[in-house]
Parts: structure tokens; C-alpha cells; sequence
């Protein structure tokens, strides 16, 4: 571990580095359990870094894109910023009003977590702790959350959280890396991702109204610019002249993934051509939201000063439903005493000829 900064009150913010045994790299630092670089190779063996952020805790500071961060306690959109859970309504901060995102204002993504880093026959860890108060945000019940990032041998990296309360509430973490397979921080201008090849193993997505809130609807992708059952470049129809498309300015909805059964299904396969790298998904959890980075304007300076400008990285949060509480159709997102919640994803990186 290292430091990394200091936030404005004073408090330190430290960053750990995990290594492989084939020299890939993943660094999470502290606040948000944030991801701040992965360096993957590429067909011929290079090693660059593969998702966006900063090269200090001062741009985190300023980024409105949750940029690698651990998103919670409730990812994604709640609409109108409130739910009624056994028969009490709450209200949570109202971040996009009159909706909330991401968690509110002050997330998960803007909290300081604690780290600890292990090394074990398993692979290295960083273990991210982070304890949200009764009332945060505007959610009931102190919710006591770990995440942990592990990198293996085998060049992948599992994405590990669980968390329990002291009283019902919601809970829907996820991991909002920005991804770009050609090296982005690398490069001398950030390159878009409409290249990149994109498989999802989804059947069905969840259509957004006004404010990107879900309908309730659970909608069949067949014929429609959603269809990444079989390999489709990113940018072959995110302007295709689609309602659900011109809502989002692209692709921003959550798909439905395909399983049998319980534990990791796969859900997601991305091959970059001309560097070979790519990345398969898998996960337990029953939605991704796809994200291309439509809302990303340039405003952003990045790693070696790079403007990060529209589209030039993509997500694939691995999720529970967006706006679950308030939509019966979904399955339950309550988090109740007794219980724990278990989430898992893995990135599997990879290279192809």
C-alpha cells in the first residue's frame, strides 16, 4: 500500500497495487473502493492500462462519472428518489432530480473505505470496508459492506462484495470501471469504443421512460439495435433511430442476463481488433447495465492530461434491477437482518490472435 492523497478534511487515502505472476496490475485506492488502472496485455505481450480515471486523488475529486468506483447502496436509478418498504416511505436524495442515482449525492463512490491488501494461494487482494450510517443518503439501517478486488494468476479479476444490516433496506452494489481495450492511457488522444466487439448473453433488457426510469417492461431483444446475442462493434447501431436509444443517446440499459442456474453465468464477451485484448464477464448477479459513455464530454481530463470525450469508454455494471423497489415485476432487492448479501463478478482479460 501507498499513499495517495489526502482528502480536504485531512483524512489519507491510500492505494493498493495487486500483481500477478504474468506482470498484470490492478491499483484501487481508497475512496470508493475505486479502481485506478488495469494494465493488461495485448496480443504481443504489452502492457498498458485498459480503464479510465485520473493519475491523482485531485481529478477523483472532481469526477462526476463515478470513474472506476464502487457504486451503492443502490446502483443505478430510483425513481422519483423514493420506495416504500413494509409499508414506510423513504426518501433518498433526489441527485438527478427528481430522481436518485448512483446512491445520492455523496455515494458509496465518495465515501473513504478502509483497505487492507493480502497475498494467498488464491491470488493477491485488496479488502475495502466501509460501514454506512442508519439515515445515509436518506436509506434506512447501518449497512456494514466489504469489497474485495482479486487479481489471479490466470488474469482475472473477481469483484467480491458483501454487506449486512441492522435493518431492511435496499442494496444494489456495483463496479462502474470504464473500460477501453486499446490502452487509452497510453494513447495521445482517448480513441472512442465503437470498434470494439460486443457479445451479451441476454435474451431480454429492461426499456427506460423519461429520466432513463425502467418501465417495469422486460422486452425480448430480438430485431432490435439491442441484439448482442451474436458479436456486433459497439458503434454498428447506437444511433440507430430506436425510442430507447435516442432516450439514453446511446446505449445505457440493463440487460437481462441468460442463466441456468445459480452462481457465475456469463454474461459479456468484448474483443478490442486491433490490439487483441478482450474481457469476458461473468457473475452472479441477474442484470448489466451497458454503458458506452454517452454523457462523457471531453470535460474530463484524464491520465496524462487525455480528454476522456463521448463514447471513449464503455461499462458493464453488473447489477440487480434498477429502480427494483418501486417495480413489483423485478425480483427483491431488500437486504433484511439475519441475512447477507453476495455478489460476485469476474473480468476475465484476455487476448485474442
Amino acid at each position: 500500500m501507498a499513499p495517495f492523497g489526502t482528502l480536504p478534511d485531512g483524512r489519507p487515502v491510500q492505494l493498493v497495487t495487486l500483481t500477478n505472476a504474468r506482470g498484470m496490475t490492478v491499483r484501487a485506492m481508497e475512496r470508493g473502493a475505486t479502481i485506478v488502472g488495469i494494465h493488461a496485455p495485448d496480443r504481443h505481450g504489452h502492457l498498458a492500462d485498459i480503464v479510465l480515471g485520473f493519475d491523482d486523488l485531485a481529478g477523483y475529486l472532481g469526477d462526476t462519472a463515478y470513474l472506476g468506483a464502487v457504486v451503492g447502496r443502490v446502483a443505478n436509478r430510483l425513481g422519483h428518489a423514493r420506495f416504500t418498504l413494509d409499508g414506510v416511505t423513504h426518501l433518498v436524495t433526489a441527485n438527478r432530480a427528481p430522481h436518485a442515482l448512483h446512491g445520492g449525492t455523496c455515494g458509496f463512490d465518495q465515501r473513504l473505505w478502509r483497505a487492507e491488501a493480502v497475498v494467498d494461494g488464491a491470488g493477491a487482494h485488496a479488502r475495502f470496508h466501509y460501514v454506512s450510517a442508519d439515515g445515509e443518503e436518506g436509506y434506512p439501517g447501518t449497512l456494514d459492506v466489504h469489497a474485495t478486488y482479486t487479481l489471479t494468476d490466470a488474469n482475472e479479476l473477481h469483484v467480491a462484495f458483501r454487506a449486512t444490516t441492522d435493518r431492511a433496506t435496499p442494496v444494489n452494489l456495483a463496479q462502474h470501471a470504464y473500460f477501453n481495450l486499446s490502452g487509452v492511457a497510453d494513447a495521445t488522444s482517448a480513441p472512442d469504443i465503437l470498434g470494439h466487439v460486443l457479445t451479451l448473453d441476454a435474451d431480454r433488457y429492461t426499456p427506460v421512460g423519461a429520466g432513463l426510469i425502467p418501465t417495469g417492461e422486460i422486452a425480448s431483444v430480438a430485431v432490435t439495435p439491442f441484439d448482442f446475442r451474436t458479436p456486433v462493434p459497439i458503434g454498428a447501431r447506437i444511433d440507430a433511430a430506436h425510442p430507447q436509444l435516442a432516450l439514453a443517446g446511446g446505449y445505457d440499459q440493463n440487460f437481462v442476463i441468460t442463466r441456468t442456474g445459480p452462481g457465475l453465468a456469463h454474461a459479456a464477451h468484448v474483443h478490442e481488433p486491433r490490439s487483441g485484448r478482450t474481457i469476458d464477464v461473468l457473475t452472479t448477479e441477474p442484470g448489466v447495465q451497458f454503458y458506452a459513455g454517452n454523457f462523457l464530454d471531453g470535460s474530463a481530463r484524464g491520465k496524462r492530461g487525455i480528454a476522456y470525450g463521448r463514447r471513449s469508454g464503455f461499462c458493464l455494471e453488473t447489477q440487480r434491477f434498477p429502480d427494483a423497489p418501486n417495480r413489483p415485476e423485478f425480483p427483491d432487492i431488500v437486504l433484511r437482518p439475519g441475512a447477507t448479501y453476495h455478489a460476485t463478478t469476474v473480468f476475465r482479460f484476455g487476448v485474442a490472435p
